[in-house]
């Protein structure tokens, strides 16, 4: 028998107009962050006079900090409260964005970029504070908005970069980081309140911690420089090598203690290890997708042949449809997932962005093309962003909810790693001989990424079919002690 929803109180109204707002800012001020300096890199080498290949440390500095800080954060919100956490994470953020527009010196931008990379905790403690401050029926929702908006910031911060550029000097990008960054604290300290779920019989597990940054360290750090370096390097193998044994010793180590970072169990869960692997493909998708879209916009059409000349502005707007696709998705995903449960919507993602990848491996030519494919790939990209926490959050207590939505927003980086290393080998491996001091890619090369990422993609719909039982929050059983009441939709948990 189920429960029938109650009706919102004037006071749970008032909450979620608190709370929400603050939370998905705080989540657009890092993903506007994060993918900012993105389309800057060449000239940004050229004002910090460093190599090509040096300065892709500002992409792999961040990725690398967030990987392994987001689970750290999620764990210890569990343990200790969500928002704590959450401005932490957020002053991180703030920190870096300072120390960024304060120096001319790659290393400290190196080092601000690292501190930057804290606010990829934001995502698993804002969807914890969701689970445990918003009425019932208002979880799936918030939940959906807020992972949506990951999406969301990645295509505004492509725009916004182009937009100051126009105007000012590469220090705008950081300025905007900063202000959006305070913005964001004052929010979650004045709105947010402090949250009464932590897991008190938890405990410390720094030995798990230390090897899991050792593993997610040795293996974005081979995946972000194996292009440079080269994939049968030393180095490179030697990267990977270590990141394999360090990450067995992790699990050993995450089995045999009392109180593990990350439960084991649960992450064996096949609603919890499926809906990760989805993650680490829709990640690789969209940060792959990103980069290369952006490169072909901005190909010289004169010498290639192809492309459309645009300046970093012209192809931050091409991809501005991804962004209004991502929050088209949120309120979509959300009807979906409380109609249907999380499949659906989380099929759907992996659908659209093989369609959208595989139209523009089919029909360039035109800029039409472009916001064609860049509007159904941020419609699938937010349909699948608002599943996953969706598919997660009923099938772990609420007291894991941090540490499982955090190793989920993980796989999203290592995937996203992944997924611009092997873009940019493509690209790369199949370029012109031009009379021009720069190496363009074949159009043939264009093609067979975006195949590459229409195939990966479409694989990231099929996953969702490996989870057995889903079950919609309406159906849940009044008897169930085991169900998650803040959940929803519910997944039955014998199969999840």
């Amino acid at each position: 028998m189920s429960e029938a929803p109650q009706p919102t109180t004037a006071a749970e109204k008032q909450s979620s107009a608190r709370v929400l707002p603050a939370l998905i800012l705080a989540m657009l001020s890092f993903s506007v962050v994060q993918t900012a300096v993105v389309p800057i890199l060449p000239s940004l080498a050229k004002e910090l006079s460093v190599s090509g290949s040096s300065i892709t440390w500002l992409m792999t500095a961040n990725l690398l900090s967030a990987a392994v800080l987001t689970p750290l954060l999620g764990r210890f919100g569990d343990l200790r409260g969500r928002k704590p956490m959450l401005l932490i994470s957020l002053t991180g953020l703030v920190a870096g964005s300072a120390l960024a527009v304060s120096t001319h010196s790659f290393t400290w931008l190196v080092i601000a970029r690292v501190l930057q990379g804290a606010g990829g905790g934001v995502l698993p403690l804002a969807i914890s504070i969701v689970r445990d401050e918003l009425p019932k029926q208002k979880v799936t929702g918030g939940v959906a908005a807020i992972s949506a908006s990951m999406g969301v910031g990645s295509g505004l911060g492509l725009v916004a970069t182009g937009l100051l550029l126009e105007h000012w000097s590469y220090k705008s990008i950081f300025w905007m980081g900063l202000v959006f960054g305070l913005i964001a604290v004052a929010l979650v300290a004045l709105r947010v309140p402090s949250d009464p779920v932590t897991d008190k019989d938890g405990g410390a597990d720094p030995l798990g911690a230390l090897t899991l940054a050792g593993w997610l360290s040795a293996l974005l750090v081979a995946v972000s420089q194996g292009n440079h370096w080269g994939w049968t390097s030393t180095k490179t193998l030697g990267l990977f090598a270590v990141a394999a044994v360090v990450a067995l010793v992790w699990g050993v180590i995450e089995v045999k203690v009392k109180h593990p970072l990350v439960d084991m169990k649960m992450m064996s869960r096949p609603a919890v290890a499926f809906t990760n692997l989805a993650g680490l493909l829709i990640g690789f998708g969209m940060y792959g997708s990103f980069m290369v879209i952006s490169n072909f916009a901005q190909t010289p059409e004169k010498f290639a042949h192809y492309g459309f000349t645009a300046t970093v502005l012209h192809a931050g707007i091409m991809l501005l449809p991804s962004a209004v696709g991502s929050m088209v998705a949120a309120p979509l995903g959300a009807l979906l997932i409380a109609r249907r449960g999380p499949r659906l919507p989380l099929v759907l993602g992996g659908v659209l962005g093989a369609v959208a990848m595989a139209y523009l491996a089919v029909r360039h030519s035109h800029e039409a093309d472009i916001y064609t494919a860049s509007a159904i790939f941020g419609l699938g990209i937010g349909l699948a962003f608002s599943a996953m926490p969706a598919y997660i959050n009923g099938a772990v207590p609420v007291e894991q909810s941090g540490i499982a939505n955090g190793m989920n927003a993980v796989l999203r980086t290592v995937g996203g790693a992944i997924g611009t290393a092997v873009m940019a080998a493509i690209l790369t491996g199949d370029t012109m001989k031009l009379p021009i001091p720069i190496a363009l890619p074949t159009l043939d090369a264009y093609q067979h990424a975006f195949w590459t990422a229409a195939v990966v993609c479409a694989i990231a719909g099929a996953v969702p079919f490996l989870i057995r039982t889903v079950k919609p929050a309406t159906t849940v059983a009044a008897g169930n002690a085991t169900a998650d009441p803040a959940s929803s939709p519910q997944l039955a948990k014998t199969d999840a």
